[in-house]
């Protein structure tokens, strides 16, 4: 038997069709099981067995994004306390009663009941006082 170039030719494209249909029949019918599989109960604990690393990593990098979080937020907390204590001058008030505790605790119920407005506010009347008084001697001049 001879095997002629149109009978290869016929062959090759009756295969070529067979198996670009099969193929993606197979791979439709491998992907519909593979969803099915990952989505049944049997896959959990493999499927957390294979992303075992994937789960470290995560938690890693997660451990090291908090801690420089923190690490930075409570700084900035830090710092921005120590401004407004040195602002209001409560770091004063708080050094100068720590000897004598009821003027501390007295000190500190005005400071809770007027708030940090108060003690701003006699610290920032007496730069205005000054300013206005420049002010003022401007206005005289013209």
């Amino acid at each position: 038997m001879e095997i002629t170039t149109v009978s290869l030719m016929l062959y090759f494209a009756a295969w070529t069709v067979f198996y670009a249909l099969l193929s993606k029949y197979i791979a439709r019918l491998s992907k519909d099981e593979w969803v099915r599989w990952a989505k049944s109960r049997e896959s959990d604990e493999e499927l957390i067995e294979i992303l075992e690393g994937v789960i470290d990593e995560i938690e890693s990098r997660m451990h090291e994004m908090l801690e420089n979080f923190q690490s930075s937020f409570f700084g900035s907390l830090g710092a921005a306390s120590k401004k407004m204590d040195d602002a209001t001058g409560q770091s004063t008030i708080k050094a100068i009663t720590k000897d004598n505790p009821i003027m501390g605790l007295v000190a500190e119920m005005l400071m809770k009941r007027s708030g940090l407005e108060g003690l701003i506010k006699s610290q920032n009347s007496d730069e205005i006082g000054v300013k206005q008084s420049q002010n003022s001697a401007k206005l005289g001049l013209k």
